[in-house]
Order: C-alpha cells, then structure tokens, then sequence
C-alpha cells in the first residue's frame, strides 16, 4: 500500500509539473540569481553554443537591387 501511495504521488507531482511547466519556467527564470545560473548553464552545452548561437548572431546581407 505504502509504494502504490508513493508511485500515486510521484506520477501526480510529474503531471503537475507537465502541466504548469511553462509558468514554472517564467516564474524561475523571473528570479535574477536563477536566471544568470540558466544562461550560464546552458552556454555550457556544446550543442547550444555549435548550432544556436551562430544562428543567432549571423549577418544579414541584403542581396536584393
């Protein structure tokens, strides 16, 4: 009985964060402190900074006469 109401409880705290994820995510990233650690954390990833940042900061060159 103890691990059904712990397994219950568990798949309810996921739902919920699923369900809320995007106001969980701007109510986190309001916070100054919580906010730098994102930014720093995922500048971390390799990934992020090979594909995204260059996108990012590519020039535009107006090739149109």
């Amino acid at each position: 009985m103890r691990v059904f109401f712990v397994l219950t409880t568990i798949v309810a705290v996921i739902t919920a964060i699923y369900k809320w994820r995007y106001k969980l995510m701007n109510a986190m990233l309001a916070v100054d402190f919580l906010r730098r650690i994102a930014v720093s954390v995922s500048m971390n990833l390799p990934s992020i900074r090979k594909n995204i940042l260059p996108s990012i900061f590519k020039e535009t060159t107006d090739s149109t006469p």
